[in-house]
């Protein structure tokens, strides 16, 4: 830092609060500043005290908050999570070590707070892995041609599904989300601060936006919010496109009413599903799978374990093999030791280990998205012991994907 004096701390004034949003801003620099409307709800978008800064010379100069929430293991298991978010350093502070020390320092903080894990969204591929946090989960985007798109003859039905009144949505969702929530393994909460960042965005466009729910009244079991794109020539066009963001489906009976709700949609030729799991059934639904193309897989989760014996003593495993895998931590140091894994649970063993990976190497399978194998290849994982990689797969194995779809 030549010789400059590096401080952090807790953020806790509006003022400061204000200040570091729009440092992260000016680091993304696709995004604008904070508006009046967001310097009046500062409080109510961030969790008090989990919004670290970072001074040099007495300067704010860098970034990060989090907030306190669960994430769903294999198995159904929720602990205890940090959602890590806003992670910036002005831009004339760059490259001196400075991010280092902060996520750091925030990870030493989330681990004192008795988190068992904390995961994040990435806007860069190459910044996250050296503080062990590696990508456990990936969405689709998947395009639908709508005039081809018929459903086979034998798929069900699915529930009932009714639009609700824009604005409304905001005090039905969140019910239907917190009553509903599934057991797929990545699973996040979606808490009053995420909410009132969806409202916020969502009033501060001027395109139209629609919302549609299943399930009776009171009673209502998912959900799906949606827009057009691209507008201007919609009477005239064949190209005529409808973006899902947010598809709430936890079973097989909103998914499928919910999806027919939105093939059923008049004047629209496209749909795009833009958090889609990557084990979405869609394409097998079709008649014609290729009515169904998927354009895109992009990384979601990026998972950093705090706690390694709460994580891997509270997911489930498959299978009927022990494997002993040496984790290193150089973070967090009380992590790393050896652990026996097997389907009846994980101990600390004096055994020696069939495999040894790094910590961000085990964010990558601790949810089933990612094989042993496959991070063995990438040289990622040291194999001691050749048929140890066959039974780590299967022991970790999921039946779905790992999926949150959101951002945050």
């Amino acid at each position: 830092m030549s010789g400059e004096t590096l401080g952090i701390r807790v953020l806790t004034t509006d003022d400061e609060l204000i200040e570091a949003g729009n440092i992260f801003r000016t680091s993304m620099i696709g995004f604008p500043p904070l508006n009046e409307q967001q310097r009046g709800l500062i409080g109510k978008l961030l969790e008090p005290r989990r919004t670290l800064g970072v001074f040099v010379g007495g300067r704010l100069v860098a970034t990060s908050d989090s907030t306190t929430s669960t994430l769903t293991l294999p198995g159904g298991a929720r602990v205890r999570h940090a959602a890590v978010t806003h992670v910036g350093v002005l831009p004339s502070h760059t490259r001196r070590g400075i991010a280092t020390e902060l996520l750091r320092h925030q990870l030493r903080d989330i681990a004192g707070r008795g988190e068992v894990v904390a995961s994040l969204r990435a806007s860069e591929a190459t910044i996250y892995e050296r503080f062990g946090y590696a990508v456990a989960s990936s969405t689709a985007t998947i395009e639908v041609r709508t005039d081809r798109a018929a459903l086979r003859a034998g798929v069900a039905p699915g529930g009932p599904v009714r639009l609700i009144d824009p604005g409304r949505e905001w005090d039905v969702l969140p019910r239907i989300y917190a009553a509903n929530r599934g057991a797929r393994a990545g699973t996040i909460d979606r808490n009053g601060s995420w909410w009132l960042n969806q409202q916020l965005r969502a009033e501060a466009s001027p395109a139209a936006r629609y919302v549609a729910v299943h399930g009776p009244a009171g009673d209502e079991t998912g959900f799906v919010r949606y827009h057009p794109i691209d507008t201007d020539a919609w009477f005239v066009s064949d190209q005529r496109t409808v973006v899902v963001d947010d598809l709430f489906a936890p079973t097989e009976d909103a998914y499928l009413g919910l999806l027919r709700f939105l093939l059923d949609l008049d004047l629209v030729d496209r749909l795009v599903f833009s958090l889609a799991p990557v084990d979405d059934p869609l394409p097998w639904l079709l008649r014609d799978r290729r009515a169904a193309q998927v354009t895109g897989v992009r990384d979601e989760t990026w998972l950093r374990v705090i706690d390694v014996a709460a994580a891997l003593g509270n997911r489930s495993y498959t299978g009927t093999g022990t494997v002993t895998v040496r984790v290193e931590d150089s973070v967090l140091p009380t992590n790393t030791a050896t652990y026996a894994i097997s389907a009846e649970g994980t101990e600390i063993t004096s055994a020696a280990p069939d495999l040894e990976a790094d910590i961000a190497a085990l964010g990558a399978a601790l949810l089933g998205g990612t094989s042993w194998s496959e991070l063995a290849l990438a040289g990622l994982v040291r194999v001691n012991e050749a048929a140890a990689l066959e039974a780590a797969d299967e022991l970790f194995a999921v039946v779905q994907a790992p999926h949150s779809g959101i951002y945050f």
